[in-house]
């Protein structure tokens, strides 16, 4: 072997074994990397001491024990395919002329899962938006944390999709950024709790952005960020059940981010409680008169996530049995909120008042939160609002990029549209070239050969957003009950999955036939009772910790 200081040659040799360690000097969110720094060099070459004692292949066995035993825990069976075994950039190309491919569907699913498992694995340091896969020193966005929809996306399915492990780098992140957002609330908005912004990094940035003064309003002025994060807080332990979780970690950091809420929140002339000013994430308004603007008071997604917001931390302290009095503030507050507004087309308002927008297929559908990822909109609880969000999204159209196809596709399985729902998975995986040439929003998204999500020029939460809403086809769970196959589409009429998690700490599995259930297995982690519901057939089941029950349907 020769070496030079740009180069490592090899003559005579039949193999070469590299082995590569890398550290970064990062010490904690709150910590100065040169100052109170980690010791990089000394992290790096402790790393290839200990890898450099073992055979590629011993490396290769620890590496697929450590992946399988997450990966492994979920199996799905989409029914017979004709389509053949191909590489995947042919089976793109095929597919994307309306060629069936159900295994590629599943692949795709699998695929998130996989790229979860890869990236969200460092303590209170999520996936960021290209995951970890990222060859430039200054990549797009910076590899940050756009916390207007994107950050939360990359995390939707990693409970349902059984990979709760995965979560706690977000769950951490949540912890650290409320820590700074205390200080963003008090300092920026003269507000108690805390409040995080439209960006974030690694050293939880919470204050507002605005890209040196040069950023548009519609963006930069958004301070709803802890109030979405704050949600995956309690979505953890409906499905964990987690009570130390609930009462040492998710109960503190929720009630922050409601009292921070509270604060913000004003009365209208009616008496109706509204935020002022507030957004809609990156879209704008025209008014009667032809004014087009951003910003007003009482904006639909504002008071949606506030609403979210508020009726999960009422519901955490009802399951602690503890601070009843704010309980009260926040169950006097939740019914002052200004009520959710039809159009006059029938769609769900964006805005306070029921102006047009400037772009009505605009990539963002913010104000539809309380559909998915949010619970208080449904076609069984609310069907007048679940026609207006159907409405909304008719007009929007289904051609969009990569994270807000896989939003719309979560938003059509909730309103149980199975078959709308699948022809937009079905765009998700448009073969796009990697020609290096940027994709526009106009052009839409797409899958390029390795499936990355080719959102311009590459963004991880289209892979996520899919993947979890592969889930929702097939699963949907409250804590009272779980709805087996709510959105199945025609073409998967026939079909198996294992070991998918519901709300309540249930782990199902499904056979179906002709879109029936025919075998359905359910095994508790924690014990508890719940319902399963197919059509207006449903059943109570009963189960004792670590017990599994099989039903023939």
């Amino acid at each position: 072997m020769e070496s030079t200081d740009k180069s490592v040659a090899l003559k005579n040799g039949t193999e070469a074994v590299v082995y590569i360690s890398m550290a970064t000097s990062f010490n904690g969110f709150d910590k100065n990397p040169a100052t109170e720094g980690a010791d990089h060099k000394t992290i790096a070459a402790s790393q290839l001491s200990k890898a450099s004692s073992k055979s590629f292949e011993s490396i290769l066995e620890n590496h697929l024990k450590d992946h399988q035993k997450y990966f492994n825990r979920v199996h799905l069976e989409l029914g017979k395919t004709t389509a053949e075994d191909l590489p995947t950039d042919e089976r793109l190309k095929r597919y994307a002329k309306g060629e069936e491919d159900k295994n590629l569907e599943v692949l795709y699913f699998q695929y998130g899962r996989y790229l979860l498992i890869s990236s969200s694995r460092t303590p209170n340091v999520p996936a960021n938006l290209q995951g970890i896969w990222n060859p430039y020193i200054r990549p797009p966005w910076s590899s940050n944390y756009t916390l207007n929809i994107n950050a939360e996306e990359n995390y939707w399915l990693a409970e349902n999709a059984n990979l709760s492990e995965m979560h706690r780098p977000m769950l951490g992140f949540i912890e650290n950024i409320a820590k700074t957002g205390k200080v963003t609330a008090k300092t920026f908005y003269g507000a108690g709790g805390w409040a995080a912004c439209h960006n974030s990094d690694i050293w939880a940035m919470s204050n507002p952005v605005g890209d040196f003064g040069e950023g548009g309003i519609n963006w930069a002025n958004w301070n709803m960020g802890g109030t979405w994060l704050s949600s995956h807080l309690w979505e953890h332990y409906t499905f964990s059940q987690d009570l130390d979780f609930l009462q040492d970690k998710a109960y503190p950091l929720l009630k922050g981010a409601a009292e921070f809420c509270l604060e913000w929140l004003v009365e209208d002339k009616n008496g109706n409680l509204v935020t002022s000013p507030g957004t809609s994430p990156e879209n704008k308004f025209i008014t009667p008169d032809g004014y087009q603007g951003a910003t007003l008071y009482g904006s639909t997604s504002d008071l949606a996530m506030i609403r979210e917001c508020f009726q999960q931390t009422i519901a955490a302290s009802e399951t602690l049995k503890t601070d009843v009095e704010f309980r009260t503030r926040l169950e006097k507050a939740l019914d002052k909120l200004y009520p959710y507004q039809v159009g006059k087309k029938g769609n769900l308002q964006e805005w306070y008042h029921d102006w047009e927008d400037v772009d009505p297929k605009h990539r963002h559908q913010s104000h539809l939160y309380g559909l998915y990822p949010g619970h208080h909109i449904s076609p069984e609880k609310t069907p007048e609002l679940a026609d207006a969000t159907r409405t909304t999204l008719n007009i929007k159209g289904d051609e969009t990029t990569g994270w807000s196809k896989g939003w719309r596709i979560n938003l059509w399985a909730r309103l149980l549209d199975g078959n709308r729902a699948y022809k937009q998975y079905r765009e998700l995986l448009r073969y796009v070239a990697p020609d290096g040439v940027r994709a526009s929003y106009e052009k839409g998204g797409g899958a390029y050969p390795n499936l990355f999500d080719a959102h311009p020029p590459f963004q991880i939460d289209g892979n996520f957003g899919g993947a979890a809403a592969v889930v929702e086809m097939l699963l949907q769970s409250s804590l009272k009950e779980i709805q087996l196959l709510p959105a199945l589409p025609d073409v998967w009429a026939n079909g198996s999955v294992e070991g998918l998690k519901a709300r309540g700490n249930f782990e199902i599995g499904i056979t179906w036939s002709n879109k029936i259930p025919t075998k359905v297995k359910i095994y508790s982690v924690t014990g508890g009772t719940t319902v399963l519901k197919h059509g207006t057939k449903q059943k109570e089941v009963t189960l004792k910790p670590n017990e599994t029950v099989e039903l023939n349907w």
